[in-house]
């Protein structure tokens, strides 16, 4: 243990981290733009720079490690010019377009310019001119003026991911970043580079000049793109989602996540080929009705057929809630046949965040629906009953059986296909009932992670399905960022509903008297009859998750 003074406050340290790490671990804000937690430390931008006793000089104190009766002072009037001085040198070629730099408002080089600048500049010639618009990579597009060579994004490239793909070249005030010889910035992970970026010279080549930070609202969820469920913010403008970056949480994606689920995952919510609403075959064609009809009709279809005529099929893609109610009602009315679809892609897994399982909770899935009576079959052992003429009627929640082998050729056996669905699918044009249901980023839920973590979900946009009562939207956010949106003065209205609200309005049209209000009831329920979320709840859960259970009481381990 070391006993260290910082502005006069007394701190016992263990070990032996830097001034910097002892600083911010206590409250104590130091500047920094070249150094990051997960990184190696560089020491070149200078801004850290911070007065201790008995040393000559200024040290940086994102190198300098703690000992024992050191006096640390990091608001002296040496340091505050010394930063000064820092700032005045860093500005002095860096380009004035803050009112056109995506960074701006989350910006490390202009809050600092506030907070620790003079205000003044004393250089007086041209600024040195750079390359701009510069494609790094497919993803990522480099603006070199405003490059401060902090070498974040090297060091990210050369330690995190293992694929050394940027570098500086030339020198003094002329250097500028680029990527090796022949290479682009084309790795799995290469926008973590924009987030580590501390001005605006990395930027999102999808997400360039379409909106200001200050415009969107940012809401905590998780990434769809696969099983490790990254932690994620989702930023939305006017009930359009616009981008997503990845939010700390050390025990699933720490400050990462890759470019697929960053730029893919969000797409299908503002889609083209969203459901509108509740449709039903007639005459052949798909057509919209209300949420009474089609709920009637499936209510006479499902009391048409046996248990055993019907089949079920859940979604990994849907949230524990969906699951739970979804297995609950198929067990009320008979069904015998109910599975899950695989989504594996060995493929497509790496050694860093991507697993190979393309869905978010096929964990959770199966947890919650496999331990109500009998455990989910396979859902090609269903596609095989329905060939033989076993199964007349295929009910689908939120899946697309467009990826089966023979789901097409089964489809003459089946007299009723009914569908959740946000978005058309192969699934949805063939179907003969259709329920309109909400996508992840407009509805409350959880779902369980690769390694056994709960996680929530929040709603970052609104629908129209029931605007006095939207779960967890708080009516003025609606105001702000629904009622009056363009989504709904063009006419496209969205009548779409959480899963388990369908299952639970079609329960009670089949005489269950369900009384959920929320989903926060329906895993409160699923907490109680399910062990392991035993002593759960959506408090508990938090923004970072909390680990399942198994029956000895003890959290589910890595990789089961």
């Amino acid at each position: 243990m070391a006993t260290i003074t910082i502005d006069g406050k007394q701190i016992e340290v263990e070990g032996r981290p830097t001034v910097m790490q002892v600083a911010l671990a206590n409250g104590i804000q130091i500047p920094q733009f070249c150094w990051h937690p997960r990184l190696s430390i560089a020491g070149n931008c200078r801004i850290c720079l911070v007065e201790i006793e008995k040393m000559p000089k200024l040290a940086i104190s994102c190198q300098t490690t703690v000992s024992d009766g050191m006096v640390v002072r990091t608001t002296s009037e040496k340091v505050i010019n010394a930063r000064e001085a820092v700032m005045e040198f860093l500005l002095i070629n860096h380009p004035l377009d803050c009112p056109i730099c995506d960074e701006a408002g989350e910006c490390k080089l202009q809050d600092y310019a506030y907070q620790h600048s003079a205000g003044v500049s004393r250089f007086e010639f041209d600024k040195v001119r750079k390359p701009k618009r510069v494609e790094l990579g497919p993803r990522v597009t480099l603006d070199t003026e405003r490059c401060i060579m902090c070498s974040r994004c090297i060091r990210f490239c050369d330690e995190i991911v293992k694929t050394p793909q940027l570098v500086f070249t030339k020198r003094g005030d002329h250097v500028e970043l680029t990527t090796f010889p022949g290479e682009k910035l084309d790795n799995p992970y290469s926008m973590n580079t924009i987030d580590l970026c501390p001005v605006g010279a990395l930027t999102s080549t999808d997400f360039r000049f379409k909106s200001r930070v200050w415009e969107m609202s940012s809401t905590p969820t998780i990434c769809q793109g696969c099983s490790r469920g990254c932690n994620v913010h989702m930023w939305v403008r006017n009930n359009q989602i616009m981008r997503l970056t990845p939010r700390l949480n050390p025990d699933v994606n720490d400050y990462w996540m890759c470019d697929h689920g960053r730029l893919n995952t969000f797409k299908s919510v503002n889609a083209g080929d969203r459901i509108h609403g509740p449709m039903i075959r007639k005459e052949g064609q798909l057509v919209e009705v209300g949420w009474d009809e089609a709920v009637a009709s499936l209510v006479s279809n499902l009391k048409s057929f046996r248990g055993g005529e019907i089949a079920a099929i859940g979604s990994a893609y849907a949230t524990n809630e969906d699951n739970y109610i979804f297995r609950r009602l198929m067990t009320h009315v008979g069904v015998e046949n109910f599975g899950f679809l695989s989504h594996i892609d060995e493929g497509r897994a790496d050694d860093f965040l991507v697993t190979a399982d393309r869905t978010p909770n096929s964990l959770g899935a199966n947890l919650v629906a496999g331990q109500q009576g009998r455990a989910p079959a396979d859902a090609e052992s269903i596609i095989g009953k329905i060939a033989a003429g076993q199964i007349k009627m295929l009910y689908v929640m939120d899946d697309d059986l467009g990826s089966v082998p023979g789901f097409e050729d089964v489809l003459p056996k089946l007299e009723i296909l009914v569908v959740h669905a946000s978005n058309h699918s192969l699934t949805t044009r063939n179907a003969d009932i259709v329920l309109a249901s909400s996508t992840y980023a407009e509805k409350n839920g959880t779902m369980v992670n690769v390694t056994g973590r709960v996680q929530r979900i929040k709603p970052a946009v609104a629908t129209l399905y029931d605007e006095r009562s939207l779960d967890g939207f708080s009516m003025s956010r609606w105001d702000k960022f629904g009622a009056h949106n363009d989504r709904w003065t063009r006419g496209q209205k969205f009548d779409v509903k959480e899963s388990w609200r369908i299952l639970v309005g079609l329960g009670n049209a089949i005489g269950l008297k369900w009384k959920y209000a929320n989903s926060q009831e329906v895993f409160a329920e699923i907490v109680a009859k399910i062990p392991a979320f035993r002593g759960l709840s959506y408090a508990s859960i938090g923004r970072s998750g909390a680990p399942v259970r198994t029956p000895s009481e003890k959290p589910v381990a890595a990789g089961t």
